[in-house]
C-alpha cells in the first residue's frame, strides 16, 4: 500500500518494511515518537501498536518477527512515523475513474476509556463528526482517494467498489493512515443509517463503471457503541450467553448489529468473537444517538461484558 500512496503522492506516513528485528528497531530509532508498529498481514484488527514508550515498540516488533504475535501473518513488520490528532475516516463508491464520498465518521480504536489500552477493530463510531465540514472531505478527496484511483489505473487496476480512508487530521492537513477496500467497521454502522440514497443502486452504478448519482444523507447523527466479550481484543472468551437483546433494540432509533455471536444448543445467543454486537442509535443530533445507544447498551449483558464509555463524548 505504501508503494502506491508514495506513487500516488498521497500524503501518508514515512514508512519502512522490514522481515528482520535489527533493522526495524534501527530505523524506530531515528522516528520522534509516537512509534507504530504494524504486521504485514491479516491480523483481525489487531496487528498494529501506537505507543510513545520506544522500549515497548522494540519489545513487540521482535514478538511479530519472532511469530509469537500473529504468526505467519506477522512475518514482516512495517515501521512508521506516528502523526498526532484526530482520526477520521472517509468512505468513497468509485467506478473506476469517479469517486463520491460518503458522509464522514470518527472511530475510536483503543480498547479503553481515554484512548487507552491496546488497539483493536474500533470500539464505536460517530458521524457526523463536529468541525469536519464539506471542504475537509473535499481535501480528503483531492489529496488522497482521487489520487490512489488514479495510481490504480495506471496500473492496469479497474477498480470498482469502496475505498475506505483511515486519516489523521494534523496541522499540516490530512494524513492517510490506511486504506481499506471494504466498507469499514465500525465506521459503516453510522454512516449507512444517514443514508437517504438507495445503497443497492449506487452500488450497482459503481459496479457497472457509471455512478451518476450523488449520495443524500439525513441531517440526523449515529452513534454506535461495541459491546466486547471478555478478554478482548488479547483472547476472546466464547459460549457466554447473551441476554438484554429485545429489551435493547425497543430503545427508539435503535438497532443491534450482530458480530462474534452464535447459537448453542438451547438455541440462545452466545458470544463467539471479540466485538459481539453493536448497538447503534440515530436520532436528531449527537447528544441524544449517543444517549440512546448508551441506554441500549445497558440493557445488554453477558459475563465479562465491556465497552467505552466516551464514545461520541
Amino acid at each position: 500500500m505504501k508503494d502506491l500512496l508514495h506513487a500516488a503522492e498521497v500524503p501518508t506516513a514515512g514508512s519502512g518494511a522490514f522481515t528482520e528485528p535489527q533493522p526495524a528497531i534501527d530505523f524506530m530509532r531515528s522516528l520522534p515518537p509516537p512509534y507504530v508498529v504494524k504486521t504485514d498481514g491479516l491480523a483481525a484488527g489487531k496487528g498494529v501498536l501506537v505507543t510513545p514508550d520506544l522500549a515497548e515498540a522494540e519489545d513487540d516488533v521482535r514478538s511479530k518477527l519472532a511469530g509469537r504475535s500473529f504468526g505467519n501473518a506477522g512475518r514482516t513488520v512495517v515501521i512508521e512515523e506516528g502523526f498526532v490528532g484526530p482520526e477520521l475516516s472517509v468512505l468513497a463508491l468509485c467506478d473506476g475513474e469517479r469517486a463520491v464520498p460518503l458522509v464522514p465518521a470518527r472511530d475510536h480504536k483503543r480498547v479503553g476509556d481515554g484512548d487507552t489500552g491496546p488497539n483493536t477493530g474500533g470500539m464505536g463510531a460517530f458521524s457526523p463528526v463536529p468541525g469536519v465540514d464539506d471542504a475537509v472531505v473535499g481535501q480528503v478527496m483531492d489529496r488522497a482517494v482521487l489520487p490512489t484511483l488514479a495510481a490504480l489505473r495506471r496500473r492496469g487496476v479497474d477498480y470498482r467498489g469502496v475505498l475506505y480512508a483511515g486519516l489523521m487530521l494534523t496541522q499540516e492537513g490530512p494524513r492517510v493512515i490506511e486504506f481499506n477496500v471494504r466498507f469499514g467497521d465500525p465506521e459503516t454502522q453510522v454512516v449507512l443509517p444517514r443514508l437517504r440514497t438507495d445503497l443497492a443502486a449506487l452500488c450497482a452504478e459503481a459496479a457497472a463503471g457509471g455512478l451518476r448519482t450523488e449520495p443524500e444523507f439525513e441531517d440526523d447523527a449515529a452513534v454506535t457503541v461495541a459491546c466486547a466479550s471478555k478478554g478482548y481484543p488479547a483472547a476472546p472468551a466464547v459460549g457466554d450467553v447473551v441476554e438484554g437483546a429485545e429489551a435493547a433494540a425497543a430503545v427508539p432509533g435503535v438497532s443491534l448489529h450482530w458480530a462474534g455471536v452464535d447459537r448453542d444448543a438451547e438455541g440462545r445467543l452466545v458470544t463467539a468473537g471479540g466485538r459481539v454486537v453493536w448497538v447503534t442509535a440515530v436520532a436528531p443530533d449527537l447528544a441524544t444517538a449517543r444517549n440512546r445507544a448508551y441506554d441500549g447498551v445497558g440493557r445488554i449483558s453477558f459475563p465479562g461484558m465491556h465497552f467505552r464509555t466516551d464514545i461520541a463524548a
